[in-house]
C-alpha cells in the first residue's frame, strides 16, 4: 500500500517506516510536488493533524494520507508546551533552543514554588512528570479514521544523548528510567513510543480493514 506521510521531516519518516514495516511504502508531500509548509493553525492535537492531512488530501486529488501532530505535556507547565511543542521557543522550530526554553521555565517554577513554601503558602507538589501523545489522522478512500499513543515519563535536568530527534534529550521515559529516550536504540524507541503506538494502531486496522 502506497500512502502519503504528511511531513518533511525525514527522521518521523524514517521511524514511520521502520514501524509499518513492509506492505507499506511511505511517499512524502514533496513526492508528491507538494513543497510548501503545510498548515497547522489549529489548538489541539487532534485538530492540527486533521487539517494537515486533509491539505495533503485535498491537494492530491484525494490520495490516501495520513499525519500526525505530536505535543510533550509537563504537569509542573500546566499542560504546556503542548500543541505547541514544536514552536515553543519560536517560529524557527529549533529543538535546542525549544530543550532551552523548557528546562528554565520548569527551573523557575519549582524555585517559585520552594519560596512559596517556605513563607507557608500552599502550591501544588513540583513534580517533572511529563507525557508525549500523538493523534494520527488517515484519510482512506475519502473516511476519516483517528489513532493515539502515549509516553509517560518526567524531564530530566539536562539534555543527555545524541540519538532520536526533537524533545528526546530531555525525556525519560518510566519504561526506561536511568536513560533519555536519546540514549535508547531506535528499536527500544519505536517498541515504547507515543508515535510508535499510534502507528501500530493504525497499521492493524488497516490490516483488519483495508485488506492490508
Amino acid at each position: 500500500m502506497t500512502i502519503i506521510f504528511a511531513t518533511g521531516n525525514s527522521c518521523k519518516l524514517r521511524e514511520a517506516s521502520e514501524i509499518l514495516g513492509e506492505g507499506f511504502e511511505l511517499v512524502t508531500p514533496a513526492d508528491k510536488g507538494i513543497t510548501e509548509d503545510i498548515p497547522e493553525t489549529g489548538t489541539t492535537l487532534r485538530a492540527n493533524s486533521l487539517q494537515k492531512a486533509q491539505y495533503i488530501f485535498d491537494h492530491t486529488g484525494g490520495a490516501d494520507c495520513f499525519a500526525d501532530d505530536t505535543g510533550l505535556e509537563v504537569d509542573i507547565l500546566g499542560g504546556a508546551p503542548g500543541v505547541y511543542s514544536a514552536r515553543y521557543a519560536g517560529p524557527s522550530k529549533s529543538f535546542d533552543a525549544n530543550m532551552d526554553k523548557l528546562l528554565s521555565e520548569m527551573a523557575i517554577h519549582e524555585y517559585e514554588a520552594s519560596v512559596a513554601r517556605e513563607y507557608g503558602i500552599s502550591t501544588p507538589h513540583a513534580t517533572r512528570r511529563a507525557r508525549f501523545k500523538t493523534v494520527i489522522t488517515l484519510i482512506l478512500n475519502g473516511e476519516k479514521h483517528y489513532f493515539e499513543g502515549t509516553m509517560e515519563g518526567r524531564i530530566g535536568y539536562g539534555k543527555v544523548g545524541n540519538g532520536g530527534f526533537g524533545y528526546d534529550p530531555v525525556f525519560i521515559a518510566d519504561d526506561y528510567p536511568d536513560v533519555t529516550v536519546a540514549e535508547l536504540t531506535d528499536e527500544q524507541k519505536n517498541a515504547i513510543s507515543h508515535r510508535g503506538k499510534a502507528l501500530r494502531a493504525m497499521a492493524a486496522w488497516l490490516q483488519e480493514h483495508a485488506g492490508k
